[in-house]
């Protein structure tokens, strides 16, 4: 074989330096008003100012198939045929299964209806909390019933109602306690204060923990924190707070951020791994993208209820900083973010956009970090969720539901599913928080050179609140 030339290969060299040309995409900027400009390229993603219409829209497609698919009857196991008497339960009672089986319990429900209220607060429309009404009802309404069942069959997890009958794990009991305890903290629904107290004595008194308090698990090994465990507690210890006014709850809350943010925040990457174990300093770091969304959408959450004075605030609120920086600079061009944050070469994944879109845009509204850049940042991270959702509500592109796992094989290939119920909710949340960004009466948003500049009124070059 004929060897390379010196000259070829500096050319192949610069070649493979300058990578490959520019990609051309379907969308133009409907912002640019010359359709001529030869400076602008096509995109990937509607790459455009959204409006506050066009996001209500995609709102009510999602919230609209959401409450086309989560049936709330009782139905006999076996045929699916309405049971009628509800005084005598039968040992093959059970909630009606709902298409996609998005379960009215589980805790990526919760966040559907956390989405729900944050919907309706932003659009002003009551429609998008008649589900969370719905649900809620049907459980005031059914649970007297599941208990009689369980009296008298002893079903355990066979039971509809098992996960607050008798709670077992942070996913059987958080995410849903801190969304009841926001929808009674705003009106909407029954009041459920017993299924309340028995989610929150489990967080607050009977979840495993480390010797030090963190909120753990003893799987996959006997001594382990999952990422995923930072929202599945904190934001229903926050609540709480909120709801009791002790401060007790509040300092549990900000104790678990911090000892979580000690084992599994690597500040040189400033990212979340998914995990850790007791005894094996050694083990890799995997930065399981969806797990980094729980960790910053728990501080948000925090934040949002845990008083200014409070000594952890400032503390969050850096933590909170540090990990929004890291993950903003893995945005990919289509401002959507990959399976495995820091992997290109993982598929990019829904449910975690739409967290890091969430958490971004509310923190840029809170005051909590600069609008410049972070206000396009949620911008772009809004145009790439926007193709992921189809025209009957269909959020397209979330992981399945996915364990703490011990390689990388395991995670670039859980498969994808519009069945996957993790991602409805935390796009109903980004939506939300991108009306109130694009309303925001601090913000001037300007369009120049072909992109976009969030800049806060008044000539000032920062309104963050400092602390």
């Amino acid at each position: 074989m004929k060897p390379t030339s010196p000259l070829l290969a500096a050319v192949l060299a610069c070649l493979f330096a300058l990578g490959p040309a520019q990609a051309e995409g379907p969308y133009r900027n409907a912002d640019n008003k010359n359709p001529n400009d030869a400076g602008e390229g096509s995109y990937p993603v509607p790459y455009q100012m959204p409006s506050v219409a066009g996001i209500t829209a995609t709102l009510l497609k999602v919230r609209g198939y959401m409450d086309s698919v989560t049936p709330t009857r009782i139905v006999h196991k076996g045929s699916g045929a309405a049971v009628t008497d509800l005084q005598n339960p039968v040992a093959d009672a059970i909630f009606e299964p709902s298409q996609g089986d998005f379960g009215i319990l589980v805790y990526e429900m919760g966040v559907v209806h956390s989405g729900l209220l944050r919907a309706a607060a932003a659009t002003g429309d009551r429609s998008f909390v008649a589900m969370t009404e719905r649900h809620f009802n049907f459980l005031k309404a059914s649970k007297p019933y599941f208990a009689a069942q369980e009296k008298l069959y002893k079903l355990e997890r066979g039971n509809s109602f098992a996960r607050f009958l008798d709670p077992r794990s942070l996913d059987d009991a958080g995410s849903m306690c801190a969304a009841l305890m926001r929808a009674r903290a705003a009106g909407v629904g029954p009041d459920l204060s017993d299924m309340i107290a028995t989610c929150s004595d489990w967080v607050a008194n009977r979840q495993y923990r480390l010797k030090d308090g963190t909120l753990a698990r003893k799987r996959p090994q006997a001594e382990s924190l999952w990422g995923d465990d930072m929202y599945m507690g904190i934001p229903a210890l926050a609540e709480m707070g909120r709801m009791t006014g002790q401060r007790a709850y509040y300092d549990d809350a900000v104790k678990n951020v911090l000892n979580m943010s000690g084992y599994l925040f690597n500040a040189q990457a400033r990212l979340y791994t998914h995990g850790w174990h007791a005894g094996m300093q050694d083990a890799p770091n995997f930065y399981w993208a969806r797990a980094n969304g729980w960790a910053v959408l728990a501080m948000s959450d925090l934040l949002d209820v845990l008083p200014k004075d409070h000594p952890g605030y400032p503390r969050v609120l850096a933590q909170l900083r540090l990990a929004l920086q890291g993950i903003a600079e893995r945005q990919s061009g289509t401002g959507l973010w990959h399976q495995m944050i820091d992997r290109n070469d993982s598929y990019l994944e829904t449910s975690a956009s739409a967290i890091f879109t969430y958490v971004i845009a509310h923190a840029v509204n809170q005051g909590w970090i600069s609008p410049a850049p972070y206000g396009s940042i949620a911008q772009a991270g809004w145009s790439g969720l926007q193709t992921r959702i189809t025209a009957k509500g269909e959020v397209q592109g979330t992981c399945v539901g996915t364990t703490l796992a011990g390689d990388m094989v395991y995670y670039y290939n859980r498969p994808t599913s519009k069945d996957a119920l993790h991602g409805y909710g935390p796009v109903l949340l980004a939506g939300a928080e991108m009306i109130k960004l694009v309303t925001n009466p601090k913000l001037d948003i300007q369009y120049r050179l072909r992109t976009y500049h969030y800049v806060p009124k008044g000539g000032q070059t920062d309104y963050r609140e400092h602390q």
